[in-house]
């Protein structure tokens, strides 16, 4: 609940202290390039540190005192600052809670508990939109970091009261051998390194691309490269341009909000749909529709202001931040799991990581330079021709990236 709507609340403030889009893209560029050391760092705290729950309850604690320095902050540099602070600790918590299910849970009971993992925290970030949307327009907006992060040290207190940890501990590389663990983790942060990738890690995997059997995780991580870029655009620019359409706060969120109940919804009942279709064609079909969503706003954002933008962005963004989103997620990870789960597992998703940050910490910068001096209507077909690009590369990837049922 305190997580999901500091992103939408930085980029709000900062256009409520009169900064543009090319701020808030600075302020997501910012917090993108942070957490891709932090994932690092975090990563080898959790390896040399083997009480999880003091991790859990440091982060859930210096989370909630971020989020309450928003409330102080008055300008746009100090709200990028704390923003990208807050970037730092909130990727801290994730893998040590992965592990802690490994960890307490019988291995029969894993997938079980980590989809209920997952639609607690789905519930949570639902939850923590829907109080946004209600505070925004009524009660100050600075102060909607209250009960943000009130919910935060609630966090760390209940994780003291309630996490009991095993004497035996599982080390970080446990996540990558077990599918489900993978999938959340990497849905929480698409960013898990078990090493520092090397300039040898990326010809390895690249150099390959030109040649059949080798030339499978090539194309893989290029489509989810180009997925991330074009998402770096989109997500940067999308409050912005409903802000700067006339739209309300509360109505900002009310997006987001619709957009997160269906995601949870399709996430729900894709399992069985992904195997009859299979992956490739799945990822595809995903690429495909967040694409032509992304247009459909594009339109919208040229052509409408206030109830009429609202009305497009309600129907649209759904569909591509729900529906075919977790549509490509879950069909994409499989394809990561089957990748990953061969060989050199810690470099090839340290290059898998490596590329998630980087590309949308440089679709975010290019987000912002777009839409300030552009338009967002070009800045969102431009995030569409990048889907269409990874949609085209996922279509020619081999059947061997099928060999395991989702």
């Amino acid at each position: 609940m305190t997580v999901g709507p500091i992103g939408t609340f930085a980029q709000l403030y900062i256009l409520q202290l009169h900064g543009s889009v090319l701020d808030v893209g600075l302020a997501t560029t910012l917090f993108n390039a942070v957490t891709i050391p932090a994932s690092i760092f975090w990563g080898f705290v959790t390896d040399r540190i083997h009480g999880r729950k003091t991790i859990v309850v440091l982060s859930y604690v210096g989370i909630a005192a971020s989020v309450f320095v928003f409330s102080f902050v008055k300008t746009i540099y100090g709200v990028e600052v704390v923003y990208a602070a807050f970037g730092f600790l909130s990727v801290a918590f994730a893998t040590p809670l992965n592990l802690l299910i490994m960890e307490t849970q019988p291995k029969s009971k894993w997938a079980s508990i980590f989809s209920r993992f997952s639609m607690v925290s789905s519930v949570g970030v639902t939850l923590g939109l829907l109080l946004s949307a209600g505070w925004a327009d009524y009660l100050p907006f600075q102060l909607l970091v209250i009960p943000l992060g009130a919910l935060a040290l609630l966090s760390a207190a209940l994780s003291v009261q309630m996490i009991r940890e095993k004497t035996s501990v599982f080390e970080r590389s446990m996540i990558v051998m077990i599918r489900e663990s993978l999938f959340h983790r990497l849905l929480s942060m698409p960013m898990l390194f078990l090493k520092v990738p090397r300039i040898m890690d990326f010809l390895r995997i690249f150099r390959g691309v030109k040649f059949g059997v080798t030339r499978e995780p090539a194309l893989i991580y290029t489509s989810i490269g180009a997925f991330y870029f074009a998402s770096g655009i989109f997500n940067t620019s999308i409050v912005p341009s409903l802000y700067q359409a006339n739209l309300s706060q509360s109505q900002v969120f009310l997006v987001l909000l619709v957009g997160m109940v269906v995601q949870v919804i399709a996430f729900r009942s894709l399992g069985r749909r992904i195997q009859q279709k299979g992956v490739r064609r799945t990822a595809a079909q995903g690429l495909t529709l967040r694409a032509l969503s992304y247009l459909a706003i594009a339109i919208g954002a040229v052509s409408f202001v206030g109830l009429p933008y609202l009305g497009v962005a309600l129907v649209f963004y759904p569909i591509g931040a729900g529906i075919a989103y977790a549509a490509y997620y879950a069909a994409s990870n499989v394809m990561i799991f089957n990748t990953v789960g061969r060989s050199n597992q810690g470099s090839s998703l340290g290059v898998f990581s490596a590329l998630v940050g980087m590309a949308t910490m440089i679709g975010s910068f290019v987000s912002g330079l777009l839409s300030f001096f552009i338009g967002y209507g070009a800045t969102f077909v431009a995030a569409a021709v990048w889907l269409g690009f990874a949609a085209v590369l996922t279509t020619i990837i081999g059947q061997e990236v099928e060999s395991e049922a989702f």
